[in-house]
């Protein structure tokens, strides 16, 4: 079908392409800066008081009690994608970590003229990383859409959001883990959670409930409550649309708006979504819906992390589609 470009849906990609350039003297809300020299970072961890970030070019930024940066080289089974949006993404640390040194990767990788995404354990040792066995790969992916984020529940399951690789159609085909949200079982294989995502990147928890946020077409992105084996919809619907056995978002920008929504986390009972597009960290109600507070000043926010004291988020300004400032892209710590 021939797409027809409005002057409305031009004006949005437009707006969403030319972010404002941060500038952190107009922030809403006092900051700290931990690190700055960070490269299109994409995920934190913390660790007693030190962080490691996943940063696409396929290093780990460690930032030690200090504040000062070492990357830390990965050896990748496969090559690193240069597709759009694509190399190392998700990263989370394993919760026996300080013992075993271990933790999980997503990366979009390139074999044989083609990208795919790959889901992976990895090992630290003697402060580089290796993979040290692939959960799961051949994840068809295309120039964007590659979903990426990785999570731990509090009983240490991991979590992965893997998008649609720009087939919208694959979200509904039960086949196919593009679309999707997918578990790690006992047997060390991926099930299908929840289908019917188009491009999610984000996921949290509340206690049990479970937060996934989602990039809709050109507006109407979502904040969703997953439950296990339900449709979110997508391509049939998005947004404020309905339809009889598929789920309506709790949470949705609109069609005149667009924040294309990363990481999330609780802290201190409310839900921050970092927002790329929206250019800010936006804080959700999780009783409501309800967006109460909008903290802004940093340019493109790809990550939130709660540690249960305090929210750290990082800037993404250096990934191709902001406008860095000097020493972007930094972490931050919020202070309350």
């Amino acid at each position: 079908m021939k797409k027809i470009w409005t002057p409305s849906i031009i004006l949005l990609l437009l707006a969403g392409c030319n972010n404002a350039a941060p500038n952190p003297e107009e922030a809403t809300a006092p900051f700290d800066e931990i690190a700055t020299g960070l490269e299109a970072p994409w995920a934190i961890n913390k660790t007693g008081d030190e962080f490691y970030i996943s940063e696409r070019a396929g290093t780990v930024a460690y930032i030690d009690e200090e504040g000062a940066l070492t990357r830390q080289k990965v050896s990748f089974s496969d090559s690193l994608s240069s597709a759009a949006e694509a190399g190392f993404l998700g990263f989370v640390l394993k919760q026996d970590f300080d013992e075993s040194q271990e933790a999980y990767g997503y990366y979009v990788y390139e074999r044989d003229g083609n990208d795919y995404n790959k889901i992976v354990s990895m090992q630290l040792d003697n402060g580089q990383w290796r993979e040290n066995e692939v959960l799961l790969e051949g994840i068809p992916t295309g120039d964007v859409h590659h979903g990426g984020r990785l999570e731990l529940d509090e009983n240490g399951t991991l979590f992965a959001t893997v998008g649609d690789a720009s087939t919208p159609e694959l979200a509904q085909d039960l086949a196919s883990v593009n679309g999707k949200l997918l578990k790690l079982n006992n047997s060390d294989e991926f099930e299908i959670y929840s289908h019917g995502h188009r491009n999610p990147q984000g996921i949290t928890w509340d206690g049990d409930t479970i937060y996934a946020s989602e990039h809709g077409q050109s507006a109407n992105d979502e904040i969703n409550i997953i439950e296990e084996g339900l449709n979110y919809g997508w391509p049939t619907i998005e947004g404020d649309e309905s339809e009889e056995g598929m789920e309506a978002p709790f949470f949705t920008t609109g069609s005149d708006e667009t924040w294309a929504p990363s990481g999330m986390d609780i802290h201190n009972g409310s839900l921050y979504v970092a927002a790329l597009r929206g250019t800010a960290i936006k804080v959700l109600d999780p009783e409501s819906a309800e967006v109460t507070d909008s903290i802004e000043g940093f340019g493109r926010v790809r990550d939130v992390y709660s540690d249960g004291d305090s929210l750290y988020f990082i800037s993404n300004n250096t990934d191709g589609r902001g406008i860095p400032a000097d020493g972007d892209d930094k972490l931050y710590k919020l202070n309350e």
